[in-house]
């Protein structure tokens, strides 16, 4: 166990990877400050947390929402928390074809996958620098590292987050701050629910998702060590060195055929 009376801030805190990160802080002994949308999860989610002897906070904030997220850390300075580490794991995608898709949804979810982390991350360096000390993991994906037919948008904010992590932490490498970006592949969450792509041909063989425990502890080790980023699989792996030796359009050509519905030719 790390020891420690320090909290980690985990959004997206109830479900899927970012439950499995939170866990991972709880067994090694860092305090909680547990965020997502539903009251009730958050509560369940956070007694079991407790077992492990750790203080667990639950604030309810939809990210979707910029005011929530600057009003989250407003309500931790109110109560002199000051989280060592900032996990930003809420985010959500939008399955079709871009001419086709709901335009309000996918500006939400511009605004879940980017700006909330932006808003975020901005805070916590404010309170960290002078400090001297802090970890932040961003949740990146395999769909940072190449175009995605069918899953367009979703794909170009998580390269957005890739970058923007790469760059912030070049920024920060005197500071005492980490930045470190974690790149699952698809995982057995309720993502793709989420995204309505249970058609996907991706999710054809169920067995070839990845556990969001194995992920979240790829993920945590890659944080604890400083690492800039994690690709969280050997297959994930073979992938992103197949997306880097391809041009963008054979790349963007292989994910659409991957990625479209079963019932497309």
């Amino acid at each position: 166990m790390i020891n420690n009376n320090e909290f980690a801030l985990v959004t997206g805190a109830t479900s899927g990877i970012g439950y499995e990160l939170a866990k991972q802080f709880a067994k090694n002994g860092y305090d909680l400050v547990m965020v997502a949308r539903n009251h009730d999860e958050l509560k369940t989610k956070a007694d079991e947390f407790k077992s492990f002897g750790v203080n667990v906070i639950t604030i309810a904030k939809n990210l979707f929402i910029e005011e929530d997220a600057y009003s989250l850390y407003s309500e931790l300075k109110l109560n002199g928390i000051s989280p060592a580490i900032l996990v930003n794991d809420a985010g959500q995608g939008v399955y079709g074809k871009f001419q086709d898709t709901d335009l309000h949804r996918e500006v939400d979810i511009v605004n879940l996958n980017i700006v909330s982390v932006l808003i975020l991350t901005k805070m916590f360096l404010k309170d960290r620098l002078p400090k001297g000390s802090g970890k932040i993991l961003n949740l990146a994906s395999i769909a940072s590292k190449a175009p995605g037919p069918w899953h367009s948008v979703y794909h170009g904010t998580k390269a957005f987050i890739l970058s923007w992590s790469e760059a912030i932490r070049e920024e920060l490498k005197d500071t005492g701050i980490t930045v470190t970006a974690l790149l699952p592949g698809p995982t057995d969450t309720d993502f793709f629910n989420k995204a309505d792509m249970n058609e996907s041909k991706i999710l054809k063989d169920k067995d070839n998702l990845a556990s969001p425990e194995e992920v979240a502890i790829d993920g945590f080790n890659a944080l604890m060590n400083g690492d800039d980023k994690v690709v969280s699989g050997l297959k994930n792996k073979l992938t992103v060195a197949m997306s880097n030796i391809a041009t963008d359009s054979m790349a963007a050509h292989r994910m659409g055929e991957m990625q479209k519905p079963v019932n497309e030719k």
